[in-house]
């Protein structure tokens, strides 16, 4: 019979991302029975982390509410993970041979870029010129 804190202790192990043997081992039972007896546990593997994040992330929030300077620091933090993660995660999802989006530039930039790039021709146009009437 599967305890209550045993169905805590695997889905904490699930999150951290344990085998289903290396886990029965640790519940001390062979893997059919850790099987059996967890089937539900094991169903949620994919967003076992997200459930650990999310449960983190509720607690922070109720003891940062509660005025818990610690507590609103580890909810920045959490956040800032979060965030990240989403940024990691769209990143991913963007297909590879997609080109990356071109920078839009002001019109000041771009007459600046223009400018630069017109006296560089010039410079080069000069400098031909030059070593074509030089007298040795």
């Amino acid at each position: 019979m599967a305890t209550l804190e045993d169905r805590n202790k695997v889905n904490m192990l699930l999150a951290v991302g344990w085998s289903n043997e290396r886990i029965a081992a640790v519940l001390r039972m062979s893997l059919p029975t850790f099987r059996r007896l967890f089937f539900q546990e094991l169903k949620i593997r994919p967003v076992a982390r997200d459930m650990l994040d999310a449960r983190r992330l509720e607690l922070a929030m109720a003891a940062a509410q509660a005025g818990n300077v610690g507590a609103m620091r580890q909810v920045d933090r959490l956040l800032d993970r979060f965030d990240q993660m989403e940024a990691e995660r769209t990143y991913a999802s963007r297909p590879k041979d997609q080109p990356e989006p071109k920078e839009k530039l002001g019109k000041k930039v771009l007459d600046e870029v223009l400018a630069l790039d017109a006296d560089a021709a010039l410079t080069l146009e000069l400098d031909q010129e030059t070593k074509g009437n030089v007298r040795h």
